[in-house]
């Protein structure tokens, strides 16, 4: 073991006796379940079922989220196994508690000290590990190799800063990358800057490619469709501080009648919008009021979660937020996926800043199924054209669905990695 990853062996030690402590602070701000705190402690919530046990860890929303297509296809494929599903923040555990299907447990993933860690894996005790994008927790990866648990890194995603932090400490960075079981990078910067740092790259794999069209409520739609009647749809989704009122203005021009829906990355941010709306003079309704959507209603604050794919089959347009900080002169915040509408077939327009999603920008964007606006004025025109030309965003709409499709092969050359980890069928619990 390294001398860096020794010290931080032994400062987590003696920091982990605080950790009750700052878990209660933490949920008494509402960042953590009250009554979930002992799993963070890893005290497990509930017994291990007998048998073979998989255990998928993804950090937040979108990495768990991530996860329901492999879920979906270890289900199907190998439903002798118990899948364990972790994550490390409140809501997505909530949206879990609602996506996860019948019989996968979900656990809030433990703080990084040896003994939380050590308790949950001696309780949960998976055949195998499988962790999602960038979560290189020492004492985790450690502990489940001194316990001879095969480790997956997939889909993993490895920025420059991250990058720049590993090198400063080279020997600890090879000892954790390369003693893991399968690294798989969800693109080429990302396998470059890992085999740097002493990961034996298998190939390539991004699950936020892979996935089934996002779930949605019919009766809502109904109810939603009915209310706003024979106006345009446009979909503004996961927006940012700031892009509010740059689309609003921008889409001010459009001569259409629609519908705007603001539908906000972080939904905690609903009031903050209504009261902009209300400073700019615009009639509006937001969603977790319960506040109708009349003909009167200009804008549709979607403020609610796990509502994208209601609101996203209700569009004529789709407008990618997280997208337009170049235009607006703020930091990069990397856009959001835009495969979410395209499996939907809805025509996308997204600001230049799509460095989250550069693969897929450029796959879409070259199969005629995303557009990239530069500046207020070609996102007003583009959408026009798009209202005034229905045939033609219905055809860009299939472009999107069918180039969706084709980026969702990510999910079989993940399983095929997989399988030679997993426990073999009928073998019982992998020592």
């Amino acid at each position: 073991m390294s001398l860096a990853l020794h010290a931080y062996r032994q400062i987590t030690g003696l920091l982990e006796g605080f950790a009750p402590r700052l878990l209660a602070a933490r949920a008494r701000a509402g960042r953590e379940d009250p009554a979930r705190v002992g799993e963070r402690l890893g005290a497990a919530g509930r017994p291990r079922p007998p048998g073979p046990l998989v255990w998928l860890h993804g950090v937040s929303v979108g990495e768990t989220l991530s996860l329901l297509p492999l879920v979906a296809s270890l289900q199907a494929d190998r439903p002798d196994l118990t899948l364990l599903v972790t994550s490390g923040t409140v809501t997505s555990a909530n949206l879990l508690a609602e996506r996860l299907p019948a019989g996968v447990i979900h656990q809030f993933i433990p703080v990084d000290g040896p003994r939380a860690v050590a308790a949950f894996l001696d309780h949960w005790h998976p055949a195998l590990g499988v962790l999602v994008e960038s979560e290189l927790w020492p004492n985790l990866i450690l502990a489940a190799r001194n316990r001879g648990i095969p480790m997956a890194l997939v889909s993993a995603r490895v920025t420059e800063s991250t990058h720049r932090s590993w090198r400063r400490l080279p020997g600890a960075a090879h000892t954790l990358l390369g003693g893991l079981d399968l690294v798989l990078p969800q693109d080429a910067a990302s396998a470059a800057r890992l085999a740097d740092l002493g990961a034996r790259i298998d190939g390539e794999a991004n699950l936020k490619l892979a996935g089934d069209p996002l779930p949605h409520d019919r009766a809502a739609f109904a109810r939603l469709s009915e209310a706003i009647g024979d106006r345009a749809v446009i979909v503004a989704a996961s927006t940012h501080p700031h892009e509010e009122v740059f689309l609003l203005r921008a889409l001010s021009t459009v001569p259409q009648a629609f519908c705007l829906v603001l539908l906000p990355r972080h939904p905690d941010r609903g009031a903050e919008i209504a009261a902009l709306l209300t400073r700019e003079g615009r009639a509006h309704a937001v969603r977790s009021r319960d506040e109708p959507v009349d003909a009167g209603v200009e804008i549709y604050v979607a403020d609610t979660l796990g509502e994208m794919g209601l609101f996203l089959r209700l569009a004529d347009v789709v407008v990618m937020g997280g997208s337009f900080a170049p235009v607006l002169g703020r930091p990069a915040v990397g856009g959001h996926n835009p495969l979410e509408p395209a499996r939907l077939g809805k025509p996308t327009l997204s600001g230049p800043d799509t460095s989250n999603w550069t693969a897929v920008a450029a796959l879409l964007t070259a199969r005629g199924a995303l557009r990239v606006v530069h500046s207020a004025i070609e996102l007003a025109e583009t959408v026009e054209a798009l209202l005034e030309d229905p045939v033609e965003a219905r055809a860009m709409g299939e472009r999107a669905r069918r180039a969706a499709a084709e980026a969702g092969a990510s999910l079989g050359r993940l399983m095929q990695a997989l399988t030679p980890l997993l426990p073999p069928p009928g073998g019982g619990e992998r020592a």
